[in-house]
């Protein structure tokens, strides 16, 4: 059974609340596009090679090109912006509407859509410390094609990444190979592309029967009922980042 938060459904074309994409359970519900979200609102992002950004925002009156609408809010343009995977719940609007309130995530945030090859979210041998729901943890896995999304994040938005990940802890921050390729909406790659990927072997992904369990394929209720054992690794090709990451 195909988990609620993986399944493919209209792409979104209007703006949406986060109500409409709660957080719980975990990883919560994401919507079927790209998007940037402000003031609790998400604004669908399309693929435009007429725009000089690439994209364009799908607000109630207008489609501006994405560069454009950040700089109406006094905001840092795309191409100055770092790539990082998102894999797990920083997809779910109502998510980025926590980081907000509770680590003080500032301006806007740009999701693009991402296909994502030979890798996919698995669970986790650990639990979320918050609340003790199960989280996702990358892993290699050949041969499959997920989708999620890459967040263009801010120097201080990541750094509010790194607190919600528990950075050096439980996540770590890496950059992940070109042989785990990533595509978005309009066919390009990004460079340099950042991830989190497990950080000790008690957030590696679980082995169930000597396999992960990917996240796609069992939801959370049933992911804390998982019996298993901590994989030695995720089998990952990717270089751990020290400290702050090269500017884009």
């Amino acid at each position: 059974m195909v988990a609620p938060h993986f399944r493919t459904d209209s792409t979104v074309v209007e703006p949406f609340r986060d109500a409409e994409y709660p957080e719980n359970p975990y990883p919560g519900a994401r919507p079927d596009c790209s998007f940037v979200h402000v003031d609790g609102t998400g604004y669908p992002v399309l693929p435009d090679g007429t725009a000089p950004s690439g994209w364009r925002v799908v607000t109630d009156t207008e489609r501006p090109c994405l560069n454009h609408w950040l700089a109406t809010r006094g905001a840092t343009p795309l191409h100055r912006r770092r790539p990082v995977l998102a894999y797990g719940s920083n997809v779910c609007p109502e998510k980025i509407s926590w980081l907000r309130s509770e680590l003080g995530l500032a301006g806007p945030a740009v999701v693009l859509r991402a296909s994502c090859i030979d890798m996919a979210a698995v669970w986790s041998a650990g639990l979320r410390p918050r609340d003790g729901q199960r989280p996702a943890v990358l892993a290699s896995a050949p041969g499959t094609v997920e989708q999620h999304a890459v967040w263009y994040a801010t120097a201080q938005q990541r750094r509010v990444l790194d607190r919600c990940e528990g950075r050096g802890r439980r996540y770590r921050l890496v950059r992940l190979h070109r042989s785990h390729p990533v595509r978005l909406d309009d066919g390009t790659e990004p460079e340099r592309l950042l991830a989190y990927t497990a950080a000790d072997r008690g957030m590696t992904p679980l082995l169930v029967d000597g396999a992960p369990v990917r996240c796609s394929e069992v939801e959370q209720y049933g992911a804390l009922a998982l019996d298993g054992t901590p994989a030695v690794g995720d089998g990952l090709r990717c270089t751990e980042i020290v400290g702050e990451p090269a500017p884009r």
